[in-house]
């Protein structure tokens, strides 16, 4: 079963139940098979389309909704914001429309469940797991970054894995073109994210976010991921988002000690306060990801120990640091480490010419007295 957050969390609910009844009849083509989810904005199902025969999700924006302008046009700028991805790890836009006063957004149907899903199931995952996960969602944000949109909602529940392990990111509900002057303006001073996930800047209301707030949203979910916990907790949402502005999180290895140094670097680069402190390029933080995720599969990429120092013994001076390799370098690196070393040639030592003659002298010499000896006993 489906469980999206375009096709279950973020998208859905309340008191449908008598319109659902009557969506099928409301959108024709289309045969609903099930609901996948409900919520605040709008409810989705699983629909047969008839004309291709396949599987679709379909989310439907509650009529009470509907003379909300400002929620029509969030829901129709989802639709047009997805239209313009195409990615394998970004659940696709098919459709958009009204019909009979039901306004509805066609999708891809993924068949899996949320990484929010599975963190409730396991409590969390390890480095080498979470990595494959974030990199690929890190992918499809590359791709929805140079296409100048930023999500702004990246959060476990927007995280689908398929069946065969593939990750989906949904949910571009929140997603606005970064140069969209129209839209900054009415949205300034105005809070727009979740709170476990949100960066200090969308917290503030600034007018200039831009991909740099995915990047730490990205970065709250790894650490949730590999820790099994937010970043940041409270009694009520508005003092986690005030902790996301002021507070420095907790180092992720100090709550699982499995996780390997340059992972945890990482991601408390990826969620620094000043979004200027971050990677500066989502390319220059898959290229990050990657190194980590290839340095762990051999066994490189390790939590260095501190050595204990005896009693009575001056603490040792800290090794000097090395300078950062790039991705490229540490292959080569370890390729060069794994290749058959060449024998070394076998020198032969000269020996001193007299010793040679010395012991050349004392064979001949031993040698006539044997023959002396067999000459006295046979004669």
């Amino acid at each position: 079963m489906a469980n999206d957050s375009s096709q279950h969390d973020s998208v859905t609910n309340g008191n449908n139940s008598n319109n659902n009844q009557n969506v099928e009849q409301q959108i024709p083509g289309y045969r609903i098979l099930a609901k996948l989810g409900a919520g605040s904005m709008a409810a989705v199902f699983k629909a047969r389309q008839l004309s291709l025969n396949r599987n679709v999700a379909i989310k439907i924006l509650p009529k009470k909704l509907s003379e909300d302008k400002e929620y029509v046009e969030r829901f129709y700028s989802e639709g047009r914001a997805a239209a313009k991805l195409n990615h394998p790890n970004i659940v696709g836009a098919l459709d958009v429309g009204e019909h009979k006063g039901y306004h509805y957004f066609i999708m891809e149907y993924v068949e899996g469940r949320t990484v929010d899903e599975i963190l409730k199931e396991k409590g969390r995952y390890s480095d080498t797991e979470a990595l494959d996960i974030i990199i690929q969602v890190a992918r499809a944000l590359e791709h929805a970054h140079n296409q100048g949109m930023i999500h702004r909602d990246v959060k476990p529940k927007n995280i689908m894995i398929t069946t065969n392990g593939t990750a989906k990111l949904m949910d571009l509900g929140l997603a606005r073109a970064a140069d969209d002057v129209d839209a900054i303006k009415s949205e300034t001073g105005r809070l727009f994210g979740t709170p476990y996930y949100i960066s200090p800047e969308q917290v503030i209301g600034n007018k200039d976010v831009d991909f740099r707030c995915d990047i730490y949203s990205l970065g709250a979910t790894l650490y949730h991921m590999v820790t099994g916990q937010v970043p940041f907790d409270a009694e009520d949402s508005k003092q986690v988002m005030i902790k996301h502005v002021k507070e420095r999180p907790v180092s992720p290895d100090r709550i699982n000690m499995d996780i390997s140094f340059g992972l945890c670097k990482t991601i408390l680069m990826m969620m620094a306060k000043k979004k200027e402190d971050r990677y500066g390029s989502t390319a220059e933080m898959i290229e990050e990801l990657e190194s980590i995720d290839f340095l762990l599969e051999v066994g490189e990429d390790k939590t260095p120990e501190i050595p204990v120092a005896e009693k009575g013994s001056k603490p040792r001076a800290p090794k000097p640091k090395t300078q950062k390799r790039s991705f490229k370098e540490q292959i080569q690196k370890h390729r060069a480490k794994n290749e058959t070393e060449m024998p070394e040639p076998v020198v032969v030592e000269k020996r001193d010419y007299k010793t040679i003659c010395l012991i050349a002298g004392l064979g001949v010499s031993l040698l006539l007295n044997l023959i002396l000896i067999l000459l006295l006993v046979f004669t």
